[in-house]
């Protein structure tokens, strides 16, 4: 009787293991993407917002400069520089500027940007409406490409305490490789392949 309750005893502390194990795991997949949407949703850690249109009030008199900055991953050989390093812009004011990249090897090479902003707490406030970093690059040998981005200054900034006194924003991207792009689709216009004579 006794070995027999022991033996129950054991499954249950087993069972309570399995289930801990299991929920880690779980867990540990989750934090990524959770991570992710939380820095989306709050600027945290200089990811910037994306927005779906220009700020409905006029721009404010007070000017900022925004940087660019611009880094490609160790191994993707492309020349990637911002056309700008630095321009004053309203607060408020959606502004177009342009990156330009150059694929410097013999082959195709498709790389994606990431991006954030400091200091990290504009990230919040530092709206993009376009940006070259939302889809997979792709780019011949030798192509040189103009990408723009399109962004405002949310004017709500003015308002927030911690960024008193800001008079510089700063807009980093790095190209990483992507080395299993995603397969692109067939072009509507291109004519199908013969498939032989029937």
């Amino acid at each position: 009787m006794a070995s027999r309750r022991g033996l129950t005893r054991d499954a249950l502390v087993a069972a309570i293991c399995g289930f801990v194990v299991v929920l880690m795991v779980g867990a540990s997949y989750a934090a990524v993407p959770f991570y992710n949407w939380f820095c989306r949703a709050t600027g945290f850690n200089g990811t910037t917002q994306v927005a779906t249109s220009a700020p409905s009030n006029a721009p404010l008199a007070r000017k900022i400069a925004v940087r660019f900055d611009s880094n490609v991953a160790p191994g993707l050989p492309w020349k990637f520089e911002p056309e700008q390093t630095e321009i004053e812009v309203k607060i408020g004011e959606v502004v177009t500027v342009f990156y330009t990249v150059t694929n410097q090897s013999a082959r195709t090479t498709t790389a994606q940007a990431a991006y954030n902003v400091a200091p990290l707490t504009v990230g919040a406030y530092f709206q993009k409406i376009n940006c070259f970093c939302f889809t997979e690059q792709t780019i011949a040998p030798g192509e040189k490409r103009e990408m723009p981005v399109v962004f405002y200054v949310d004017p709500s900034i003015v308002s927030d305490s911690d960024n008193d006194g800001l008079n510089t924003i700063t807009l980093s991207y790095t190209f990483y490789p992507v080395r299993d792009p995603a397969p692109r689709p067939l072009a509507a216009s291109e004519p199908d392949k013969p498939k032989g004579s029937l």
